[in-house]
């Protein structure tokens, strides 16, 4: 047993569990889910088995329900139970609860009602996903699930097309493939994509390549398992390094170094970061 009761207080706890293994589960989130005193889930019978696996006993308490299909008297209940002064903590079915999971309303109720709402971090897909799939992470969009029907799909992701910064998507395994192949005639056959799934399980698989191997890898039939998608921010025109140095040294007659690397940054689509770093060497060496 390697958890701790202890007095959490009134209010509602929003708990991280694993994505996948389920050794990835944070100490303190094991003391949280051990101390509350109301137990609330998306599923009951996951974490039912994830605090049998860690040993955390119910002590009498029943997992309550809350789920994409609960009504308000749920969310209302377990607020009720918070404002009487109890601790109500409250887990996805996997990863981090509001990340495209529920618990958004129970969040937005118990903090009309007064009471506190905090937060036991765990494991996310999507961070999960950035750290393995080979893409830029200085700008990242999340944009959750796209719509299942094509036509809407379609003119989401060419809404996405000009976010600058790299995307990430969740989607199923049965609409990979179409998702792919929209997403290569809206955004570019040549855009850079990351494929990864089954995070952290035995399973596990990333492949990488542009969005028009990707489709062409995935076209045919579905996959298994639970699915992130990244997709490579837009890349204009190929700009020389004597061409951001000129720039540079022109804005940064009028404006500041910083102010200087911003604009020029913006003017070529270039990392604002990477502009910055030569503004400043730019800036010693004169």
């Amino acid at each position: 047993m390697n958890f701790k009761k202890v007095p959490l207080g009134a209010g509602v706890w929003f708990v991280g569990v694993p994505i996948g293994t389920a050794r990835d589960i944070t100490l303190r989130a094991l003391d949280v889910l051990a101390s509350a005193d109301v137990l609330a889930a998306e599923d009951t019978r996951s974490l039912r088995k994830l605090m049998d696996i860690h040993g955390v006993p119910l002590d009498g308490r029943r997992i309550e329900a809350l789920h994409d299909h609960s009504n308000a008297a749920a969310v209302d209940r377990l607020v009720k139970r918070a404002v009487g002064g109890e601790s109500v903590a409250y887990a996805s079915e996997a990863g981090m609860p509001l990340i495209a999971d529920p618990g958004f309303e129970l969040g937005q109720a118990a903090r009309a009602a007064g009471v506190m709402v905090t937060c036991a971090p765990g494991p996310s897909a999507v961070l999960t996903a950035l750290a393995i799939g080979g893409l830029p992470t200085d700008a990242f969009h999340f944009g959750g699930f796209l719509p299942a029907q094509r036509s809407a799909r379609s003119r989401a992701l060419t809404d996405l097309g000009g976010v600058n910064a790299t995307l990430v998507l969740y989607e199923s395994p049965k609409r990979l493939g179409a998702m792919l192949a929209d997403a290569r005639d809206a955004l570019g056959a040549d855009r850079p994509a990351t494929v990864c799934r089954e995070l952290t399980k035995k399973f596990e698989e990333t492949r990488h390549g542009t969005l028009d191997e990707l489709a062409a890898a995935y076209a045919e039939g579905s996959v298994k398992g639970e699915v992130v998608v990244l997709i490579g921010r837009k890349t204009g025109a190929t700009v020389s390094d004597l061409d951001i140095d000129s720039a540079l040294r022109s804005a940064m007659r009028d404006m500041r170094t910083k102010d200087a690397a911003a604009f020029v940054a913006e003017t070529y689509d270039v990392p604002r970061r990477q502009v910055y770093q030569r503004a400043l060497q730019l800036s010693q060496d004169e």
